[in-house]
């Protein structure tokens, strides 16, 4: 990104980098009007100390010194009392950066402290990529411009990955290249598609195997590929020949004509692109549906092709980092415990299925996350922070609705006040970026408070003793790289691998090189093939709605449900309904509905929408909780089951009744 300033070197706005290959002078809209998170009324300007009741929102200033003291002072008495495991260091990726988002695992592992599975985002995609692919890499997105067929399952790139639709465009244009979306609803993309799928929610892995079954059927499969890369075999394609277009259409809502088109155009089309989403992966059967879709590319030889294959995840392009600096891994205990974050409202509440036979969870370090809105399971996630004894210090730029919740709130930096090493997963680049200005008001760095806080805990890591540059400039050197100051200097290094790699020409991440049809997922209850697994939340005659809870065009997360003019284009939370299904429940458009399931219910605003299928409810987010008529925002109704075989939370993947207010 490029930050113009303008004459007080205050931020103006933020725009892609036009000579970068990637983002060319694009950026999202939500992150184009930064500048007004970084000046809003609401930032912190000074750490505060509770003085009310817990939720109440009364806080009084206090000094920095006398704020870390205090933390560190919490959090030695909640390990001295019940062991270290007692402290539960919280975060995800409101800061991506990897020396400030991972700060706060250098302390958790030097001290001992509770580890955290981090599922609340990709875990379950990511465990079904790996069943078949092996690796965390794919076609380069830049290949879209050379495709010829693009396939967009289960994201709204319009909204998530704007970049995506800058190479369709460009395929489109050059190419005469034909867009599907996949996905259950007519989002942003999926109105800019030549076909779009309006498939049921949870149903991607039925429709991907009754197309595995079409190019088996027509001859459409590429069989010298299967035998020379895949473990396909006569049991695979046995197990297909049940998987029919009609047996899909039961399951997906989908018409068998419309299943057998779309095959029939991906099997002619050797330059298939296949960007897979997360979105589709937020449901019980999450990881299974993204294997058997991981599959089509296998089936007709895409891979080999430029412009073809497939790209879900590319973060392997990293894995050569040695991040020990920054995280702290080299110090990290063993037999230390593991909580899902997911599972937070669980674990908070001393559910011994989350917790063990260790301690309950008496003191928290929350940083980069905003759990008492993201969680699943908000009812249970509120009862938990809510427990007199909980100690809650939360580092974060607003009173965010997590930060009411806490005993501590300490101000942090904007990702344009500090200093970082960044990553990514959808690109291949690694750059550096310097502070753009300076913290606002008495903003501290995640680095900064983490050091502060090991000083008065006796921690020791070299970590602890770098600043962030140093600690950038260090972790590239012992990375093989060039310093700091001379990757700023030329912004970004691309670290795509070549084309055999990223396309698997020289085998796939497997022992034995083969994309495995034949998942090994460790978990008998799971499908041996690519296929539907029946492990949703499906609608019942007590729930007869499907609710998806997508991001909505100008929030995405709660990161930015705060932007003024994100909020005046949204307007309000919006429950977006079939009219055929208003029209049963002798509701107008615009009227109030009640939505609810055994977690709860909550009051939202209607709105006639012919983009879903009947009995498909969307309510886009993320709003926050105060934002709904209650109190209570939309992840009341969410579960936090885990979705085998690794975890990951449901979001998308909930059966609600709908009813007259």
């Amino acid at each position: 990104m490029d930050v113009e300033l303008d004459a007080a070197g205050r931020i103006k706005r933020l725009h892609g980098a036009k000579e970068h290959p990637h983002t060319q002078g694009i950026i999202c809209a939500k992150v184009a009007r930064y500048a007004e998170l970084v000046y809003h009324e609401r930032r912190l300007t000074t750490p505060l100390k509770r003085i009310g009741a817990k939720g109440e929102g009364k806080f009084a200033a206090i000094g920095w010194d006398e704020a870390l003291d205090e933390v560190a002072e919490r959090l030695k008495a909640a390990a001295d009392r019940h062991g270290p495991e007692a402290v539960w260091p919280y975060q995800y990726a409101g800061t991506m950066g990897l020396v400030m988002r991972n700060s706060i695992e250098r302390l958790r592992h030097v001290m001992g402290y509770s580890n955290q599975l981090s599922t609340i985002c990709s875990t379950a995609g990511g465990a079904g990529w790996l069943a078949g692919v092996g690796s965390k890499l794919g076609t380069d997105m830049r290949e879209i411009a050379r495709s010829n067929l693009i396939v967009i399952w289960g994201t709204n790139v319009v909204a998530t990955q704007i970049q995506v639709m800058t190479f369709v465009t460009q395929a489109k244009r050059e190419r005469g290249a034909k867009l599907v979306v996949i996905d259950p609803y007519r989002n942003a993309t999926a109105r800019k598609a030549d076909i779009h799928l309006m498939l049921r929610p949870g149903t991607d892995g039925a429709l991907a195997a009754a197309v595995m079954h079409v190019l088996l059927k027509e001859g459409l499969a590429d069989r010298e590929y299967l035998a020379q890369f895949t473990d396909f075999g006569p049991d695979v394609e046995k197990h297909l020949e049940a998987r029919t277009p009609a047996w899909a259409a039961e399951i997906t809502g989908l018409n068998a004509d419309e299943i057998v088109s779309f095959a029939r155009l991906y099997g002619s089309t050797k330059r298939s692109y296949l960007r897979l989403g997360f979105g589709f992966t937020r449901q019980r059967n999450g990881a299974v549906a993204t294997h058997a879709v991981s599959c089509l590319p296998a089936i007709t030889g895409a891979w080999r092709e430029e412009g073809g294959g497939a790209l879900m995840n590319d973060s392997d392009c990293f894995k050569h980092l040695k991040k020990h600096l920054l995280t702290g891994e080299d110090a990290a205990m063993r037999g230390v415990r593991t909580l899902d974050m997911s599972r937070i409202g669980a674990v908070l509440t001393g559910d011994r299925r989350d917790i063990g036979d260790g301690p309950p969870v008496t003191a928290m370090l929350i940083q980069n996350t905003n759990p008492m809105v993201v969680a699943p399971d908000f009812k249970r996630v509120r009862e938990g922070f809510l427990r007199d004894d909980l100690f809650v210090c939360v580092h974060e730029q607003r009173m965010s609705e997590t930060a009411l919740m806490a005993d501590i709130v300490l101000p942090a930096t904007t990702f344009l006040e500090h200093d970082d090493l960044y990553a990514s997963y959808g690109t291949s680049f690694l750059q550096v970026a310097k502070a753009v200005i300076a913290p606002r008001h008495e903003a501290r760095s995640n680095h900064e408070v983490i050091r502060a806080l090991a000083h008065r805990l006796g921690a020791r890591h070299a970590g602890f003793d770098m600043t962030a540059w140093e600690l950038i400039d260090a972790t590239l050197v012992h990375s093989g790289f060039a310093g700091a100051e001379e990757l700023a200097q030329r912004r970004w290094i691309d670290l795509a691998p070549n084309f055999e790699t990223a396309h698997f020409l020289n085998g796939f991440g497997h022992p034995g090189g083969r994309f495995r049809f034949k998942p090994d997922w460790g978990d008998a209850a799971l499908p041996a093939f690519p296929d539907h697994a029946a492990l949703i939340d499906e609608s019942d005659d007590q729930h007869p709605y499907r609710l998806i809870t997508a991001p909505a065009h100008n929030f995405l997360n709660s990161s930015f449900n705060e932007t003024p003019s994100s909020r005046k284009a949204e307007v309000a939370p919006t429950a977006m309904i079939h009219p055929a299904d208003l029209a049963r429940l002798k509701l107008t458009d615009g009227a109030t509905v009640r939505l609810g399931n055994a977690q709860g219910s909550l009051l939202v605003a209607t709105c006639a929408f012919e983009g879903v299928q009947p009995g498909v409810v969307i309510v886009e987010g993320l709003w926050g909780n105060a934002d709904f008529k209650e109190g209570a925002g939309i992840n009341l109704l969410t579960s936090a089951d885990v979705i085998p075989p690794l975890g990951g939370a449901p979001f998308h993947d909930t059966k609600v009744w709908l009813r007259a207010p």
